[in-house]
């Protein structure tokens, strides 16, 4: 027997599970771990049951296709073929498709990016802005060969016929449409007239739908800086576009009524201010002459001089009784001055020059009342009650 080498019995045992048509194409039931998402895209992971493990790997062409995010634990369906890893000598699934068991893969993907937007606060109430009262640019991002494009812009113009449309054609399914989506929302944010988007289509299964659950669509209705109205399906189907939305409409008919005013109730509300300001005018003006024909009739108008008499007559009083006041307070004011003046007078020096007295007082002024403060020929001034005499002092006598 020939001995072969460890690449050739590796190579051998490779090409006998290759060439096995059970092995080459079967579905493996597991439990994910040891998961490890590489930088270049692959995956690798370990299913196991309660008695084995089977290591796996899906590369990446095959791995982006997948609507979910693995997770250790998570119970999958496995679709692919059995080969040797000859590094290692290990044999190992490699998986073309994965599902989830049990839960269908989709729901899966949406509950995963609805926890991962949530995490990011794009579902905040607090973000979301309120739609312009009476728009005049309305941008429409939708296929344009539906029926739902047809019932918004029926309804659009019936309810608000001056309105200014803008249509940005897109796919609404299939593996280009996010980015299709995506796009088409920017462009209608650059053009920077549009006062409301509505972004949506109509209804379809869960799969047709799924343009609206991506992240791509997502984050650029939260970048929107105008205010997006999300329609998509019917009023059963919900998607990520609806929660981060500024507005979730049930359909894309629904979506068009909420946009835009109805004229014909604009026209009746308009109507009912007009008629409310005409009677509300009527009644100031009934209110106004009702004041002014009182005001007209009454005695203040009919008989201005019983007002003005009767005031007169009371000016005239007081005014007699203020001279009264006046002249008591004079003469009780004149007796206190000239008892005033009487004492002062006593007081006065004045009244002792008039008895014949007089005051002899220094050059400098300064009152002489002593002999010994002056000497002999020493000049003084004499003041008398009519006039000053300037004397020179020629001998002095004590008294």
């Amino acid at each position: 027997m020939p001995v072969l080498s460890v690449s050739d019995l590796t190579r051998y045992i490779k090409e006998m599970l290759e060439s096995d048509h059970l092995l080459a194409g079967l579905w493996v039931k597991g439990e994910i771990s040891n998961l490890k998402l590489h930088s270049s895209g692959h995956i690798y992971l370990t299913l196991k049951d309660k008695e084995a493990c089977l290591k796996t790997v899906m590369f990446r062409s095959r791995g982006r296709r997948l609507m979910f995010r693995p997770e250790n634990g998570m119970s999958v369906i496995v679709r692919g073929y059995i080969s040797l890893y000859e590094r290692d000598g290990t044999y190992q699934l490699y998986a073309e498709e994965m599902e989830p068991e049990g839960i269908g893969a989709l729901y899966i993907a949406f509950e995963q990016m609805k926890q991962k937007l949530a995490a990011q606060g794009l579902f905040d109430q607090g973000r979301k802005r309120p739609l312009p009262p009476y728009p005049k640019v309305l941008g429409i991002v939708t296929s344009p060969t539906g029926a739902a494009v047809q019932d918004m812009l029926n309804i659009v113009r019936r309810r608000w016929p001056n309105l200014e449309i803008i249509l940005a054609p897109v796919l609404v399914q299939g593996e280009a449409a996010p980015s299709d989506i995506a796009r088409a929302i920017r462009q209608m944010n650059s053009l920077g007239r549009i006062d409301v988007l509505v972004v949506g289509r109509g209804g379809g299964s869960l799969e047709e739908l799924w343009a609206f659950n991506t992240e791509e669509v997502a984050l650029a209705i939260a970048e929107s800086e105008i205010p997006v109205v999300s329609a998509v399906g019917h009023e059963t189907d919900f998607t990520i576009a609806d929660m981060v939305a500024d507005l979730r409409a049930p359909t894309p008919s629904a979506a068009a009524e909420l946009v835009v005013p109805d004229r014909r109730e604009m026209h009746r509300y308009l109507t009912s201010l007009d008629q409310r300001l005409e009677k509300g005018v009527g009644n100031k003006l009934e209110r106004c002459r009702h004041r002014l024909k009182v005001c007209a009739n009454s005695q203040a108008l009919q008989r201005p001089y019983l007002i003005t008499g009767n005031r007169q007559q009371t000016v005239d009083m007081l005014t007699a009784a203020l001279h009264r006041v006046g002249k008591l307070m004079l003469a009780d004011k004149g007796t206190i001055l000239a008892t005033l003046a009487g004492k002062l007078d006593i007081l006065s020096p004045l009244s002792t020059l008039a008895r014949g007295y007089s005051i002899c007082t220094t050059p400098d002024g300064q009152i002489i009342t002593d002999m010994e403060d002056i000497i002999k020929g020493d000049l003084v001034s004499v003041k008398l009650n009519k006039g000053s005499l300037h004397c020179t002092v020629e001998g002095k006598e004590e008294a």
